[in-house]
């Protein structure tokens, strides 16, 4: 746990005026708060989620609230059960998710933070954002920016655009232009296109939805975006690639992070042999995954291309004295 300590972002409140100083000094920037309790189990699952996701969102603030110790803020905000998370801007509480859902709390967490610069630190530069943007257009070889999530579009024409790539099974990967102020008005200088949905395949901007409703009706869409196709099939392949596959932050020699350090240490105890795939060099691979195994974090480990999970339900495992057979596929 000390990793998570050491993180600026992930901050732990013991009193009323520590939670109210967390939410003045976050301002307009996310802050998620949750409530929990030492007790219960899933809690401390929920902290590793909220120690990952606060990896990815450098500007927004995570609090660990232990609900009893505070009653007259559970009582406020009538917290009845643990984990609950609530969600806060300048002050204001925004959204609430009740129990321990990883991939929702992925979700509202990318849909709600705001990633711009701390009060104080100077804006960056058109050469800055310019760098972002390319890096952000060539995160997948297909590219969608739109308003909400695939699974949750929040504008018509990106609820049309997401329907028409699926009923043609296009694979692709995309960015809540709501969640970001800049780079919603950036892109539109930097494609020259002033409206969104926005489609870009191999970096390069295709249009938006009229474009892609021609590109549908003329046969043209499949086409057009060759490489997007085969992401469930590269998944797939990289999954298989050895019976037992641990996608990581590092390798084997060197572990990125305490999770995956964590994980290492437990199956080189097994005798098992594995192999490892860095999820760091591979961004495609790296956002493709959450989506395809339904799990938001990493360490995720597969057996014969079946997903087992992440550190949490390995370390069960191993208590449990299955771990060994499970890695054999015996079970």
């Amino acid at each position: 746990m000390s990793a998570e300590r050491k993180m600026a972002n992930l901050v732990e409140a013991t009193t009323q005026q520590q939670f109210e100083d967390f939410l003045a000094k976050a301002g307009k920037c996310l802050t998620v708060v949750h409530f929990q309790a030492a007790w219960a189990p899933q809690c401390g699952q929920m902290n590793e989620v909220m120690a990952e996701l606060a990896k990815e969102n450098a500007h927004t603030t995570f609090v660990k609230l232990e609900a009893e110790a505070v009653p007259e803020l559970s009582d406020k905000y009538e917290i009845s059960s643990v984990p609950t998370f609530l969600f806060f801007k300048e002050g204001e509480k925004v959204d609430r998710l009740d129990g321990a859902h990883a991939p929702e709390l992925t979700k509202m967490v990318q849909r709600l933070a705001v990633n711009k610069s701390p009060a104080g630190a100077a804006e960056g530069s058109g050469a800055d954002l310019n760098q972002r943007l390319k890096k952000l257009i060539n995160a997948a070889p297909c590219m969608l920016f739109m308003k909400g999530s695939p699974q949750e579009p929040r504008c018509g024409f990106s609820r049309q655009i997401v329907a028409l790539l699926k009923e043609h099974n296009i694979q692709f990967s995309s960015f809540d232009i709501l969640s970001d102020e800049e780079v919603r008005q950036g892109l539109k200088t930097y494609s020259n296109w002033p409206t969104y949905p926005q489609l870009y395949v191999n970096g390069e901007l295709v249009g938006g939805l009229d474009i892609v409703k021609e590109l549908a009706e003329s046969g043209e869409l499949e086409n057009t975006c060759p490489k997007a196709v085969t992401l469930e099939h590269r998944l797939k392949t990289i999954i298989n690639q050895g019976p037992v596959m641990l996608f990581m932050k590092g390798n084997k020699e060197a572990a990125r992070c305490g999770f995956s350090r964590q994980i290492l240490e437990i199956l080189n105890g097994t005798g098992v042999d594995y192999d490892t795939f860095d999820i760091l060099q591979d961004e495609e691979v790296r956002q493709g995954l959450k989506t395809y195994s339904n799990w938001p974090t990493y360490p995720q480990l597969y057996v014969k291309g079946e997903l087992i999970g992440g550190l949490d339900i390995v370390k069960e495992l191993k208590e449990s004295g299955e771990l060994v057979s499970v890695l054999k596929g015996e079970s």
